[in-house]
């Protein structure tokens, strides 16, 4: 069986209680669904778990049974004709396409119907309702993670379970939340680093191998036609070492700086879910994140 993953709750018991009207509607929350979003231990663990069935209703056997089905159904019309038992036979050549093809929508709606009917479990929809408030107060977490809101890996697009908006409410400087001396974790010069380069490469692989075989294909056409002008097409092949040596420091250097930059990035949604005022955190360490 998987296990659970340990989630850091967007946010937490102390900044719900930063306002007493958003704590008494978080708690009416928590009666109605059976969970105390105070509480930031049984809320991490019920995201840990949560995830869990998340991703096992993706990736569970309708979804890849689903995919591979999807893949023989399209490609069959393209290759069935050409096997010898198939000739001169259109039925067995054509036909497999579409009970393939039925059997793909099947399988894959039924894993989405799974990964949905696991999204919007009443505890995680309770949780959502909770940010939702927490936000209508002017509480914003740092981060919430795509796959609480049904949203693609990348975090993009609107989500299938959003977390819900709610009228904006001035809030009231009377909670029992963060004391005024909590600061936000300091931001260390690698995290800035890695914000730098996070975003950089990626290519090298890609234009290594391309240089390569250009070089093979040119010396190759050399050596067929017999024109020595050609020959100028091996020096592609050092070109390529260059760019791979090139694409294994950036990601060496990417590599160093990631534990650092992953560290803080907890710690800033950590800190924001106890109540903290931090910096909102950069596209490259919700990728982070994300990952």
């Amino acid at each position: 069986m998987t296990e659970a993953r340990t989630v850091i709750p967007p946010l937490g018991g102390a900044a719900f209680a930063a306002d007493s009207r958003l704590l008494e509607r978080v708690r009416a929350v928590g009666k109605r669904t059976g969970v105390d979003y105070t509480d930031d231990a049984a809320v991490s663990d019920l995201l840990g778990r949560h995830r869990v069935a998340v991703d096992r209703a993706t990736h569970g056997p309708a979804g890849w049974i689903g995919g591979l089905a999807l893949a023989a159904g399209v490609i069959w019309p393209f290759v069935g004709h050409t096997a010898p038992a198939t000739a001169g036979r259109p039925l067995l050549a054509y036909a497999p396409a579409g009970p393939l093809l039925v059997l793909a929508a099947a399988c894959l709606t039924l894993a989405r119907l799974r990964w949905k009917r696991a999204l919007i479990h009443k505890e995680l929809a309770g949780y959502r309702e909770a940010l939702g408030l927490a936000r209508a107060y002017g509480i914003e977490p740092a981060h919430v993670p795509p796959w609480l809101e049904g949203r693609r890996e990348d975090g993009g697009g609107k989500g299938a379970a959003p977390i819900p908006r709610y009228a904006p409410v001035e809030r009231a400087d009377e909670g029992t939340g963060t004391p005024p001396s909590a600061t936000p974790p300091p931001k260390p010069a690698a995290v800035s680093e890695y914000e730098r380069v996070a975003d950089q490469g990626g290519w090298h692989d890609e234009v290594g191998w391309l240089l390569l075989f250009a070089g093979g294909i040119g010396t190759g056409v050399a050596v067929s036609s017999g024109e020595p002008l050609g020959l100028a097409a091996l020096a592609l092949a050092p070109l390529a070492v260059v760019v791979w040596v090139a694409g294994h420091r950036q990601g060496s250097r990417k590599a160093d700086l990631r534990p650092d930059a992953e560290a803080y990035a907890r710690a800033v949604v950590a800190a924001r879910a106890a109540g903290v005022e931090t910096p909102d955190l950069s596209p490259q360490l919700r990728a982070l994140l994300d990952d």
